[in-house]
């Protein structure tokens, strides 16, 4: 699932229809239906954290590695997508696109819910996938159309706030509809609330017209992009695996390496790539998305090592879990919009480095205090306060600082470019935490290994953040 001020950014869209036309639908109701359908895509990355342990127990004989599948699957494929997709909502109508994307969102979910084996499940998620990726910059551009220039800065933090806390959130609604309902309904929750999404976009959406320029889909560069982050995924995940050995491992990321390498070389050469790596020439842009790549990742390996350690070190049943780590995402959106209210005085570079210092400071909180025995109040508590602060003050400033300083020409597919750097982390994160504290037996040796990688990524997060200036320009001294 979000120039010199987020106002800027948003009148920089390419948009399909005027804004006049685009603004007879009263603007909040606009928004709420094109966020509640994010809200959904967003949820859904993240609230199958909590439903690993029961898809382990529904397949039981399938592995760790090839179970986080179900997970990466799906983010590879909407990080791919995600690039070409603002493209195809300006060219077939910001409307008609989220309205599909929504309808095949929710027929993959229920085929998800539904679905007898991995196979099939992993199969309904890289539809789901697709179609979350048709919504998302479509979602976004129906609510900068619908609201004037000056109240877009608010909007657009609000736009990312939303997207914010429902990955945040994620893991303690899925612990308790996992536990209460089963694992499918982790799937089936998205239908009613998508449904009315989906009926109401029908009813009151504004329509846009379509764009005169056919947009052209890079397929080959979305395979290699594709192929590259899902062969190094794939040698973490199978690193320590008894069936493979260290040479398959290398081959297998030595795939990925070529890939990616073929990926640059094509998008180079050809005329209309799926990155327009002149988009890197930007040094704020460059840095920005570096840092992205970064937190993306430490943002899965904590949430998902979260869940491992409640449960596997701490015994604790799956509701217990998911209340456990609630208060951390619900500092996530008043964190956000105060966050989005300081950047456009100070820019977003102090808020990057508060924010990734305080998560940097939760994982070392992780890594040093719990221990075996539960004590949640004096040894959890602190440090999901700290992360979830951390989480609201970086990830709505990552997704505005990435385009502050693009053209207007590039915003879109920047915009764009940014979410699937985010998600390429995701997919990275989620494969290193299997590695090291998915298997069956794990201690809490395991666990200092994966906080003290969350740290470092997090310290990471803050070293790329420095050289990114998105200050508003001074005002004028007055005589």
């Amino acid at each position: 699932m979000t120039p010199p001020s987020p106002g800027a950014q948003a009148a920089a869209v390419p948009l399909a229809a005027s804004p006049a036309a685009a603004r007879t639908a009263l603007p909040w109701p606009v928004f709420w239906i094109a966020s509640v359908a994010v809200f959904l895509v967003s949820l859904d990355s993240t609230m199958l954290f909590a439903a690993f342990a029961a898809l382990r127990q529904a397949f039981p004989g399938v592995s760790a590695a090839e179970l986080s599948w179900v997970l990466n699957a799906y983010t590879v494929v909407f990080a791919a997508m995600l690039i070409p997709a603002g493209g195809l909502a300006d060219t077939h109508g910001r409307k008609r696109v989220f309205m599909v994307g929504v309808a095949l969102f929710l027929a993959a979910s229920a085929a998800c819910g539904l679905a007898g084996d991995v196979q099939w499940l992993i199969a309904a998620r890289v539809l789901q996938a697709v179609g979350a990726a048709l919504l998302t910059p479509a979602s976004l551009s129906i609510v900068l159309a619908a609201f004037p220039v000056e109240k877009r800065a608010v909007v657009v933090s609000l736009w990312g706030a939303v997207g914010g806390l429902a990955a945040a959130v994620g893991p303690s609604l899925g612990a308790f509809v996992v536990d209460g309902a089963g694992w499918p309904w982790a799937f089936y929750l998205n239908l009613p609330v998508g449904g009315l999404a989906l009926w109401f976009a029908a009813s009151r959406l504004p329509a846009s017209a379509r764009g005169e320029k056919r947009q052209r889909v890079d397929g080959v560069g979305m395979a290699l992009l594709m192929l590259a982050v899902g062969a190094v995924a794939l040698g973490i995940v199978q690193a320590d695996a008894p069936h493979w050995s260290r040479a398959d491992v290398a081959a297998c990321l030595l795939t990925g390496a070529v890939a990616l390498a073929s990926f640059i070389a094509w998008a180079r050469h050809t005329p209309a790539p799926l990155v327009d790596l002149k988009l890197f020439q930007h040094r704020s842009y460059r840095w920005v998305n570096l840092a992205t790549l970064a937190f993306g990742t430490a943002f899965a390996m904590m949430f998902f090592g979260v869940f491992f350690y409640l449960t596997a070190l701490w015994h604790y049943p799956l509701p217990r879990a998911g209340l456990a780590i609630t208060p951390g995402p619900l500092l996530v959106m008043p964190t956000a919009l105060v966050g989005g209210r300081l950047a456009a005085r100070l820019g977003h570079r102090p808020l990057l480095l508060a924010g990734a210092g305080l998560f940097a400071a939760s994982g070392l909180w992780f890594w040093i205090v719990p221990g075996l025995e539960p004590a949640y109040l004096t040894q959890w508590l602190p440090g999901l306060v700290l992360s979830g602060l951390g989480v609201g003050l970086v990830l709505p400033s990552l997704s505005a600082a990435a385009v502050s300083r693009l053209p207007p020409a590039h915003y879109a597919v920047g915009s764009a470019v940014n979410q699937a750097t985010r998600q390429v982390g995701s997919v990275l994160g989620v494969a290193l935490t299997v590695l090291l504290v998915g298997a069956a037996g794990v201690q809490r040796a395991d666990f200092s290994l994966l906080y003290g990688g969350y740290v470092a990524l997090a310290l990471l997060t803050a070293l790329c953040s420095l050289p990114v200036d998105t200050r508003p320009p001074r005002a004028p001294a007055r005589d």
